[in-house]
């Protein structure tokens, strides 16, 4: 994946590079507490170290011309694998609603296929009706529901094909 993508509104760029104070921002908006400057600083490392060994990692989402960071998305092994991984987005509230996810999601999802990647998985929970939104618009199915100690586990897959490859929804 390259370290930069371009859409038509927004500039992607690794996520391991924001300041932890942003990373951190993010986490506690989400409602799990507060982690320490020493745990992001560590995750954001594992972001650097993914990128290293497998080439795909999260990208932070910044408005042009803006430059702030509105959240991030990109491919994570999470449940999944490294040749088939998982698309993953997070964007602060205040960005909701805009379609910023689902641009971002479109660029990703385009570079993933120009690696060769077959397929691409999303995990998302039943209530999480946005997050369903966007996965149906990049044309990702449901296909199967598992469970853990937070509750159901919605799998979608997206199959990659050559088509998708054929338009041009970024740059790199």
């Amino acid at each position: 994946m390259p370290e930069r993508l371009e859409t038509e509104r927004l500039t992607l760029t690794p996520w391991a590079d924001v300041p932890i104070a942003t990373s951190q921002a993010l986490v506690t908006e989400r409602g799990e507490g507060r982690p320490t400057e020493a745990d992001i600083a560590g995750r954001l490392q594992l972001q650097r170290d993914r990128y290293a060994s497998d080439g795909f990692a999260l990208y932070a989402l910044r408005p042009k011309p803006d430059d702030a960071v509105i959240g991030y998305c990109g491919l994570v092994v999470g449940r999944s694998t490294p040749a088939e991984p998982e698309l993953a987005y997070e964007l602060f509230r205040d960005a909701h609603g805009r379609g910023f996810a689902t641009e971002a999601a479109a660029a990703v999802v385009h570079a993933a296929a120009a690696t060769g990647r077959e397929r691409l998985w999303a995990t998302v929970r039943t209530w999480n009706a946005p997050s369903f939104r966007v996965l149906d618009k990049l044309g990702f199915d449901r296909d199967h529901t598992t469970t853990d100690e937070r509750g159901e586990i919605v799998w979608c897959v997206l199959a990659l094909r050559p088509a998708r490859l054929s338009g041009s929804c970024c740059s790199g």
